[in-house]
């Protein structure tokens, strides 16, 4: 039993967050039980992952990720405010 808690010991790391940031993953989590590790598995899982033309590079992935942050925080222009500065309105 020792042997097998130090192997799965060693296959976990740590990782540097915010007391904010925990706060918002602990109200996420499904129950008391679920670990943060399976909670931040289900949250990676929800990245979609390409499309009928073929999988997105990382560099999509996170663009594409903070731009639907960025639509449900309102941080967003209309189609008419893009018109308007462009000059065509």
């Amino acid at each position: 039993m020792y042997n097998t808690s130090i192997v799965n010991y060693m296959k976990q790391t740590s990782i540097q967050i915010s007391v904010e940031t925990r706060e918002r993953l602990t109200h996420l989590k499904g129950s008391e039980r679920e670990t943060y590790d399976e909670l931040l598995n289900a949250l990676i899982d929800l990245v979609p992952s390409g499309d009928d033309e073929g999988g997105y590079t990382k560099e999509f992935k996170a663009s594409l990720m903070r731009s639907l942050s960025d639509i449900r925080h309102g941080r967003t222009y209309s189609a008419e405010d893009v018109r308007k500065q462009l000059g065509l309105a």
